[in-house]
């Protein structure tokens, strides 16, 4: 007996050459769209995406012959998707809606629906790419990067444990994105030249402050200019040795320290929690040679630093930490133990090259040094550890 598959076709080329492939490996494919969102409160567009991306989906299922289902999950995106976003900026940190709604959503409340739908298998149109291992004579699965480095989407998984991978399929990760556009043209799919979907899953692109604003009031406050001669912390590139002093991991770790009297008043903002580390939009200050960027946020006191061009020192440091009921590990049976100390590649945001860095888990939590400083660590943001091309866990950055 076939088995079955629901794919999340979400009206995209890549969930539609992902459907196509899965018939073709001699699966019993159901293509299921899912609503997730109807507000269009600080949309760049103010179309109604969702209702394209359900036309396209149908015409993808019509061409393939495969049945064709609906879901909304607007309600849980909203409590635990959107609603997080909005605690996390209240707080001055940012986080990352894509990687919680795939966590949360796609291979959560979304395989529920597919299980449903007596699906065996729950598939997407992601590039990675997973693969079952044997050890202590458990089946264990290993999350891989996606075989086009340009469009690898691991990072966005980063949260996905061994159950939710046990039930999952991506049939385009070993694809190229130029490869997956052919094969659609080839079967004359609509979704062929359509334009990948840009901003937060589900919502799309968005002015952040105007969206915020549902939740979150603006608050008149000083921008404050750091010089780039402020006493900011200095490191050498290289990784510390395993048994160094938990104070210098603190140190390395912690975020540059700014108040009202380190520097001076440029203007106004509309609020501090509107703002993340390393932005440069949305600041509007201008007579200056260089761009300004945000260096730090205190949402206490309601003020913005800034500093200019994107080599100011304040916008880079050395480490970061992660709280231990912030730590995931996608292959527990590599979890570090404390005191233990494992070189890794990191990254803390989708795109970034990989980093080479050590992590140190202490009793308080992991911390992560790298070789050379980093550029806009953001509290809210995850931090994802690498092994070759195998993602091995994440966490939130704390700090």
């Amino acid at each position: 007996m076939k088995k079955r598959v629901v794919i999340g076709l979400s009206g995209g080329v890549d969930s539609s050459v992902a459907a196509w492939l899965l018939k073709e490996e001699g699966y019993d494919v159901s293509g299921l769209f899912m609503k997730n969102w109807h507000d269009t409160t600080g949309l760049l567009q103010s179309d109604c995406h969702w209702e394209d991306d359900l036309m396209f989906a149908g015409m993808v299922a019509r061409k393939l012959d495969i049945p064709f289902f609906s879901v909304d999950l607007s309600e849980p995106y909203r409590k635990r998707v959107v609603d997080y976003m909005f605690s996390e900026y209240e707080k001055g940190r940012t986080p990352n809606p894509d990687v919680l709604c795939n966590r949360e959503i796609k291979f959560d409340s979304f395989a529920d629906e597919a299980r449903k739908l007596g699906g065996d298998f729950v598939a997407t149109g992601h590039y990675c790419r997973k693969e079952a291992i044997e050890t202590g004579g458990k089946k264990i699965y290993r999350l891989l990067s996606g075989t086009d480095s340009n469009k690898d989407q691991s990072y966005f998984l980063c949260q996905l444990n061994q159950e939710q991978l046990d039930f999952a399929l991506f049939p385009i990760g070993g694809l190229t994105k130029p490869e997956v556009r052919e094969i659609a043209a080839r079967l004359g799919l609509a979704t062929a030249q359509r334009k990948d979907s840009q901003g937060i899953c589900f919502v799309g692109r968005i002015h952040l402050p105007t969206f915020l604003q549902q939740k979150l009031r603006a608050r008149k406050g000083s921008v404050i200019e750091i010089p780039s001669d402020f006493r900011h912390r200095q490191w050498d590139a290289g990784i510390p040795n395993n048994d160094i002093d938990e104070g210098i991991l603190i140190s390395a770790s912690e975020p540059h320290h700014y108040n009202s009297v380190s520097g001076k008043i440029i203007g106004e903002h509309d609020g501090a929690h509107f703002f993340t580390i390393g932005q440069r939009k949305g600041i509007n200050i201008g007579g200056y040679k260089e761009p300004l960027f945000v260096l730090g946020i205190d949402i206490t006191e309601n003020l913005l630093f800034t500093g200019e061009g994107q080599s100011h020192p304040g916008l880079y440091r050395k480490g970061l930490f992660i709280r231990n009921e912030e730590i995931h590990w996608i292959r527990k049976d590599l979890a570090m133990t404390d005191g233990e100390a494992r070189d890794y590649d990191v990254r803390i945001r989708y795109r970034q090259p990989l980093q080479k860095a050590r992590l140190f888990r202490r009793k308080n939590g992991m911390y992560i040094i790298f070789h050379k400083m980093q550029r806009g660590i953001a509290p809210g943001q995850f931090a994802a550890w690498y092994d070759g091309d195998e993602l091995v866990g994440s966490g939130v950055i704390n700090t």
